[in-house]
């Protein structure tokens, strides 16, 4: 499958450039393009210019509301926000336009953290935009949840989150949902945890990227897993996840036993991986909540047999039992057995449900203030009205 990628705000814009990163390993080590291009886009020029894998012109890094911001940003308002992207928005298609491999776009994939300014508030406009202008191409958002001690001590964040999510739900064709606090490591700088957090949450499309863009037969599985597998998969709230485990050991062609154990030990791998996969899920849900569902097996091509598959197979449809699960194979890598996992169209998230139901408490505390506080300039300038004043 192959993503233009497009990064909204700070932390939308540095995932996008390891989207950038990464696509540069695939060239690099499997002759693979995943993504045709990658932009960011950001009120702030800053962030801008702390990128590293993005390309440094003005068509792949895009300022947007200088008239506004000065450069400088909006301050987490994601209201303005949104404004600046209707007003800017042709900037981004604008840039769109002069991709060299557009047409072999299969889709989008707009990012941005849900408790920002800038990426909150645009990442909705942009994907409407986008839907739009390209009917034909579905759109994609991955929306960063805040950290625990965001939610407990910035209430904006709680506000920007819901807002956010409610707007991405009602533009995008689906929303990838990753929860930053899932990746956190303690004892840890704050620049390498953020760097961490932001290749675990990239790194699951890897293989799901490049398996259907395989050219050479050798790579090819039996059964590609590509855009239309995943165009299919794909709606609503959704997650991702990666699991790993060792390779069974290979056989050589004149040993033909394999005992019991080792043949129990070669069927469990797959189910260690899965396990990982569904534990490391980008946030954290029942899987029975998912209508849709597929998985990947990345492994060498002697390591996979229909055993492996027949018990992914059942060991993920035994986890969400409400899904339509679709499969496939790649045969790559060295050494380890790799799943990647997508569980889609979740009903009812809990997480989701809580920042919805903070929110609305958020607005109605927030006009409780607003009257009190209008109340109480009314009570000072009636005090004062008979003070002489030295201005």
């Amino acid at each position: 499958m192959k993503l233009l990628v497009i990064g909204c705000g700070q932390c939308g814009g540095r995932i996008a450039d390891e989207f950038a990163r990464l696509n540069r390993i695939a060239r690099i080590q499997r002759g693979i393009d995943g993504i045709t291009n990658v932009l960011a886009v950001n009120t702030d020029i800053a962030d801008l210019s702390g990128l590293l894998y993005i390309k440094s012109d003005y068509k792949h890094r895009i300022l947007i509301g200088a008239k506004k911001t000065s450069g400088h940003g909006v301050g987490k308002i994601n209201e303005i926000g949104a404004d600046i992207a209707r007003e800017d928005g042709d900037k981004v298609i604008e840039s769109i336009r002069t991709t060299k491999q557009f047409s072999e776009t299969d889709a989008f994939l707009v990012i941005a953290g849900a408790a920002g300014g800038t990426g909150s508030g645009a990442i909705s406009v942009l994907t409407t935009q986008l839907k739009e202008r390209h009917m034909e191409k579905p759109v994609y958002n991955l929306i960063v949840l805040p950290f625990r001690h965001e939610e407990r001590t910035e209430e904006r964040s709680i506000y920007n989150t819901g807002t956010c999510l409610k707007s991405a739900y009602l533009a995008a064709d689906a929303i990838f949902l990753v929860d930053n606090q899932r990746y956190v490591r303690k004892n840890i700088s704050i620049k390498n945890n953020l760097a961490k957090i932001n290749y675990l949450a990239v790194k699951p499309f890897y293989n799901l990227l490049c398996a259907g863009e395989e050219t050479n037969p050798k790579y090819i599985g039996s059964r590609v897993l590509d855009a239309g597998d995943i165009i299919q998969t794909l709606a609503g709230w959704s997650v991702i996840g990666y699991g790993k485990a060792p390779v069974p050991r290979v056989r050589l062609p004149f040993d033909n036993k394999l005992n019991f154990r080792e043949k129990n030990i070669e069927s469990q791998r797959g189910v260690q991986a899965m396990d990982e996969a569904m534990g490391e899920l980008s946030l954290r849900c029942n899987p029975n909540d998912a209508k849709r569902a597929l998985y990947l097996l990345t492994a060498p091509h002697e390591a996979m047999n229909m055993d492996l598959i027949n018990g992914l197979s059942d060991s993920l449809k035994n986890m969400a039992t409400e899904a339509i699960i679709r499969t496939g194979d790649y045969p790559r890598g060295k050494g380890s057995l790799e799943v990647t996992v997508i569980l889609s169209e979740l009903i009812g998230s809990r997480k989701v449900m809580d920042y919805f139901t903070k929110t609305i408490s958020y607005i109605s505390t927030t006009k409780r203030r607003r009257g009190s506080l209008e109340y109480e300039h009314r009570g000072i300038e009636e005090a004062f009205r008979d003070i002489p004043s030295l201005l």
